[in-house]
């Protein structure tokens, strides 16, 4: 094995060339040799210099000896900076462009970002600009993946080990809410997609630098309430079950797409709206773990560990990987409006920043990801679909939810007109 390897260098984890694994390679090979010619000139009389070089002799010798024989542990990647991002979907045809967008977020200093493929035009965008970014493998190419490992190969060698360092790549989600979807086969075949992109990954030396997720609805769940009593659907578990094994292997989490707004949504008639938006409430107790909660997303995250736990993965972490609040729908859509999306998003803002964790889980700190950044006109299905984005397409805020330097009326507040001013390669986000 070569010594590049132990080394861990910066180059070898983006796939170092022969040439500079030679080089490294002869840098150690010259140490060991000065380690000889120390340890073989040896004083002959047993003086304070003596035990100096024999010190020196005996630190080196440790050096080399832990470099070859001490076991390498497992590096845990992760792909999360802090406790607050956002998810950049673009399924619209009046949103910025990808420049735009990166000055956008640096603006709102939003450092974590997920996209749902591996557009080439934002990755180039996001290129030194200091932005976190995790990119999507989509669903229609799972099959191919899990099918065949070199596809898998291409796919991450073009749109990963491309652009990387300049481009920080923190991940790649393998498709999205393919559990408990409508497409059969894709259960079947996700385990395989995310081994063979892992594998290469791995073969590349960048396992250690992205981090391999893949996110999960609420239908994989047979029951949320109360929390403790959340278990994995029968039809899902003989595919969680392989695929969460793999992940505790690996390091990876438990994705979770979890909106308040459907599951209040489904049933106003018995659910409170203050608990969905993190307001002053009556909360709900569960007698299982004798815990209270005051909000929803807690008991939905906590559902998803007890889940986690009846399953066999009780040390497995939960990150959301989207959350969000519509501000306008249709008529049967009465909660989506602008002061209850305002509402949900400044408090769970606030929520994030306290970095705490839940009731069940109190010393993991929670992570979430927004849904979205803009209001995507293209999306099919109810008009709430097209109406999650915190920002419109100028730049300026959709409501207040506490952005520092960010207005509500587009009037004279666009924050794209800031590029000129800060540059897009400055200030760098929180």
């Amino acid at each position: 094995m070569k010594s590049g390897y132990f080394l861990g260098s910066f180059s070898m984890r983006y796939g170092m060339p022969a040439v500079e694994e030679e080089e490294e390679a002869a840098s150690l090979q010259l140490l060991f040799r000065k380690f000889l010619f120390t340890s073989r000139s040896l004083p002959k009389r047993f003086d304070d210099s003596f035990f100096t070089k024999a010190m020196k002799s005996m630190h080196r010798f440790l050096f080399i000896f832990l470099l070859f024989f001490a076991p390498i542990e497992p590096i845990t990647v992760q792909a999360f900076t802090g406790t607050y991002g956002i998810n950049y979907g673009r399924i619209a045809d009046n949103i910025p462009s990808p420049d735009e967008v990166v000055t956008l977020l640096r603006a709102a200093k939003i450092r974590n970002v997920r996209i749902y493929d591996a557009d080439h035009s934002v990755l180039k965008a996001f290129s030194g600009s200091g932005l976190e970014l995790v990119v999507g493998l989509p669903n229609d190419y799972v099959k191919e993946m899990s099918a065949n490992a070199s596809h898998a190969m291409a796919w991450v060698k073009e749109n990963v080990q491309a652009f990387l360092p300049k481009t920080s790549i923190q991940g790649i989600a393998v498709g999205n809410e393919v559990l408990g979807g409508n497409d059969y086969e894709l259960w079947g075949a996700l385990l395989g997609a995310t081994k063979n992109v892992y594998n290469a990954l791995k073969k590349l030396h960048l396992a250690d630098v992205v981090q391999i997720t893949t996110a999960h609805s609420q239908a994989v769940f047979a029951n949320s309430y109360p929390p403790s009593s959340c278990v994995f659907r029968d039809n899902v578990s003989q595919f969680m079950k392989p695929l969460l094994e793999f992940f505790s292997q690996i390091g990876s989490p438990f994705c979770l797409n979890a909106y308040p707004f459907l599951a209040y949504m489904s049933d106003p008639e018995n659910i409170d709206i203050n608990y969905a938006l993190f307001q002053k409430t009556q909360g709900i107790y569960d007698p299982k773990t004798d815990l209270h909660y005051d909000n929803m997303l807690d008991a939905q995250i906590d559902a998803a560990y007890a889940a986690l736990e009846d399953a066999g993965f009780k040390k497995m972490e939960v990150i959301i990987t989207e959350t969000g609040w519509a501000s306008h729908g249709d008529d049967n859509e009465a909660a989506a409006t602008a002061d209850n999306a305002r509402m949900y998003n400044y408090n769970l803002r606030k929520r994030l920043a306290k970095k705490k964790g839940t009731p069940l889980r109190p010393k993991i700190v929670v992570k979430a990801y927004i849904f979205a950044i803009f209001n995507e006109d293209l999306k099919p299905g109810p008009t709430s679909e097209r109406n999650y984005g915190l920002f419109k397409p100028d730049g300026s805020i959709s409501y207040d939810i506490g952005f520092d330097g960010l207005k509500s009326s587009s009037a004279d507040s666009s924050l794209l007109s800031m590029k000129n001013r800060c540059g897009t390669h400055h200030s760098r986000p929180l």
